[in-house]
C-alpha cells in the first residue's frame, strides 16, 4: 500500500532485515533439530545461536531460556502452582496479577478462579506498592505476575521493588516484558524477576516466536505442552527453527541498538505529544506523569470515538490503533484505563501511537497533518449526533 504511515508497533513490529535474513538461511536447512546427524546438528546449531542472542537481550543464561510459540504461550507455562525453588517443591498457593495485565495473564494461567486475585493500580496504572504487601499476607507461597511496561499506555512498573517485596513474602515474580524488550533495559538480575516472557515480533521477529526465562533457581514441574524432549522436556513438538533463528536475530539486532533508538523515539514521541495538545488542548495523555516507554502515547479527546478515529486516520493513509491488539479486530473500551479510574466517556475514545526505529521526523508530520485534517470533522460528527 503506497503512502502509509505506521504507528502500531506495539501490536506487531515490521521484520528487521536481519531477522529476514537469519530466518531465509535456515529455510535452506533441511535437518530436525532433534536428529545427531549433520543436517540435524546445523539445525540445532541454528536453535542454540539463538538462544544466547535471546538471553543476552535480557542478561540471563541461554540455558534458561525456553522457545514457545509465543509470549501468551509463555505466560500460560509460567502462571502454574506447580514451581519448584531451588530444589524445593514449593507448590504456589495463590497468584496475585496487576489490574493492567495481558488478557493472557489476568485470565490466571493454570490457576483455579478462586485462587486468582487482582492487585489494584494507582491514576498512571502503576501498581500500589503498599496495597501489594497487604495482598501478600493471604498467602504463604505466592506467585505473582506484573508487565514491565504496558502495552496500552506504555507505563513501566517499578519492577525492582515489587520484587522485593514479593520476595520478602516467600513469593515467585514473573514479569511479562514484551513490550518492554528492545526498547529499556530487560535484565532479569537487575529487576529481579523469577521468570520473564518475551515476543519475537514486538522487537522485530517473527510474529508466533517468544520464550519464557528463568532465573536459575526456578523450575516448573508441569510442562504445558507434553510429548518429546524438546526445549529440555519444557515445551514439546519440533521446534520452529526458522521462526527461532529469526527471533535471535532480532534480539540481536535490537539490542544492539536499543539506547540509541531510545533516544530518537523518545524525542520524536514528545514531538507528537506537543502537536496533539497544539490540535486538541483538551487531549489527555495517559500515563504522562508516570516513567513510560520511549515509543508509546495513548491519549483521548473527549467527545471523538476511538473506532470513528481509527477509521478516519486510516482513510488517510495513518495506522493507529485502539490499544491492545489482542480482540480479533474489536474496538472496545480499555480494561487498563477502568482499572485507572479513567471515565467511561475518555476510556472508549482511547488511541494509541506507538512508534518504532525506522518512524522518522517526516512519519510524524504525516500523522499531525491528517489528525488536524480529521479532527474537526470528528467533533462535529459528535456534536451533530448529540
Amino acid at each position: 500500500m503506497a503512502n502509509r504511515t505506521y504507528f502500531d508497533w506495539n501490536a506487531t513490529a515490521p521484520l528487521r532485515p536481519e531477522a529476514r535474513a537469519a530466518m531465509e538461511a535456515v529455510l535452506g536447512l533441511t535437518g530436525n533439530a532433534s536428529s545427531v546427524h549433520a543436517e540435524g546438528r546445523a539445525a540445532r546449531q541454528a536453535v542454540e545461536l539463538a538462544r544466547h542472542q535471546v538471553a543476552a537481550l535480557v542478561g540471563a543464561e541461554a540455558q534458561h531460556v525456553t522457545f514457545m510459540s509465543g509470549a501468551t504461550e509463555a505466560n500460560m507455562l509460567a502462571l502454574t502452582p506447580a514451581l519448584e525453588l531451588g530444589g524445593r517443591k514449593e507448590p504456589r498457593d495463590r497468584l496475585f496479577v496487576s489490574a493492567v495485565e495481558h488478557p493472557s495473564v489476568l485470565c490466571g494461567g493454570r490457576f483455579p478462579a478462586n485462587a486468582v486475585e487482582i492487585l489494584p493500580v494507582n491514576g498512571d496504572g502503576i501498581v500500589d506498592l503498599v496495597e501489594l504487601e497487604r495482598y501478600l499476607l493471604r498467602s504463604e507461597r505466592p506467585l505473582v505476575s506484573v508487565m514491565q511496561a504496558n502495552n496500552e499506555t506504555g507505563v513501566i512498573q517499578p519492577i525492582a521493588e515489587i520484587a522485593a517485596i514479593v520476595h520478602a513474602a516467600n513469593g515467585v515474580l514473573h514479569v511479562d516484558a514484551v513490550q518492554a524488550t528492545g526498547r529499556i533495559d530487560c535484565s532479569i538480575g537487575e529487576l529481579g524477576a523469577d521468570l520473564l516472557s518475551l515476543s519475537a515480533h514486538k522487537l522485530g521477529g517473527p510474529q508466533g516466536a517468544g520464550a519464557l526465562v528463568r532465573c536459575g533457581e526456578i523450575h516448573i514441574a508441569q510442562a504445558l505442552i507434553k510429548g518429546g524432549g524438546q526445549e529440555r522436556s519444557m515445551r514439546a513438538g519440533t521446534e520452529n527453527v526458522a521462526a527461532i533463528a529469526g527471533f535471535g536475530a532480532a534480539a540481536a539486532a535490537a539490542n544492539a541498538a536499543r539506547q540509541a533508538d531510545a533516544l530518537r523515539m523518545a524525542a520524536l514521541r514528545d514531538l507528537l505529544e506537543a502537536g496533539l495538545k497544539a490540535a486538541t488542548p483538551q487531549a489527555v495523555i495517559f500515563g504522562k506523569n508516570a516513567p513510560r516507554l520511549p515509543n508509546t502515547t495513548l491519549f483521548s479527546v473527549p467527545r471523538v470515538k476511538a473506532e470513528t478515529a481509527i477509521i478516519a486516520l486510516d482513510l488517510n493513509g495513518i495506522a493507529v490503533s485502539s490499544g491492545s491488539a489482542c480482540s480479533s479486530g474489536r474496538v472496545q473500551a480499555s480494561s487498563v484505563l477502568t482499572a485507572m479510574g479513567v471515565g467511561i466517556e475518555l476510556t472508549r475514545g482511547a488511541l494509541r501511537i506507538s512508534l518504532g526505529w525506522t518512524t522518522s521526523d517526516r512519519d510524524v508530520e504525516s500523522l499531525l497533518n491528517a489528525w488536524n485534517s480529521v479532527v474537526s470533522s470528528l467533533l462535529k460528527e459528535h456534536a451533530t449526533a448529540a
